[in-house]
C-alpha cells in the first residue's frame, strides 16, 4: 500500500489538461513528476522501496512504450535487474512476437522481442497509467507467451472509472499504484 504521504505529494504535481486530446477528457499528465528531480525521485523510490522486498523482487522488469520506459528504466537499474521494452509494432529490430489489443476506435499492436525473457522469469509490468487495461494486458499476454510470469503490474496513475484495473485483476494480474483519479 502506498504512503497516503507519498500518494499526496505525487498527485500535487501531476498536472491535469481538461479537453485533451478530445472534448471532456481529463488528460493526467506526468511531465511535472518527471522535470522536478526532487519529486521524480519520491516518484523512483516509492516503486524502488516496494520491489526490494525479497517476494516482490523481479527477474526482469518490462516497460510499455513509451512512459512505461521511462519508469521501467530507472526502476529495473535501481534494482539491479536488467529492463526489457514493449514497443509499438515495428519499432523492434530482431525477431518479435506481438500482441493485438482493441482501443476505444480501433486497434494496436504491440511488440517484444523473442529473447527478451526467460521461461520462469518473474517480471515486473510497469507503464504510466492504467484507463482501461488494454496495453497492459497485451504486455501481460506478449510475456506470457514467451513463458515469463508477470508478478504485478505497476503503474503511477490509475483512472478507476474507466475500469482497466479491474479487468486485469479479474484477469489475475496485481496491480500496484501510486495516486487514483477515481470520479475524475
Amino acid at each position: 500500500m502506498p504512503d497516503l504521504r507519498v500518494n499526496d505529494y505525487l498527485r500535487q504535481h501531476i498536472r491535469t489538461v481538461p479537453d485533451w486530446p478530445a472534448p471532456g477528457v481529463q488528460f493526467r499528465d506526468i511531465t511535472p513528476l518527471l522535470q522536478n528531480p526532487k519529486v521524480f525521485r519520491v516518484l523512483i523510490d516509492a516503486f524502488v522501496q516496494r520491489y526490494m522486498e525479497r517476494d516482490l523482487r523481479p527477474d526482469v522488469v518490462a516497460g510499455l512504450d513509451a512512459r512505461g520506459f521511462i519508469i521501467g528504466a530507472v526502476v529495473a537499474y535501481e534494482l539491479g535487474v536488467g529492463f526489457v521494452p514493449i514497443r509499438k509494432k515495428g519499432k523492434l529490430p530482431f525477431t518479435t512476437v506481438e500482441e493485438t489489443y482493441e482501443l476505444e476506435y480501433g486497434s494496436a499492436t504491440v511488440e517484444l522481442h523473442s529473447d527478451a525473457v526467460q521461461p520462469g522469469d518473474r517480471v515486473l509490468l510497469v507503464d504510466d497509467l492504467i484507463a482501461t487495461g488494454g496495453t497492459m494486458m497485451a504486455g501481460k499476454k506478449l510475456l506470457e507467451k514467451l513463458g515469463a510470469r508477470v508478478m504485478e503490474g505497476a503503474a503511477i496513475v490509475d483512472l478507476p472509472e474507466l475500469k482497466g484495473s479491474e479487468r486485469l485483476r479479474e484477469s489475475g494480474l496485481t496491480l500496484y499504484t501510486l495516486v487514483d483519479f477515481a470520479g475524475g
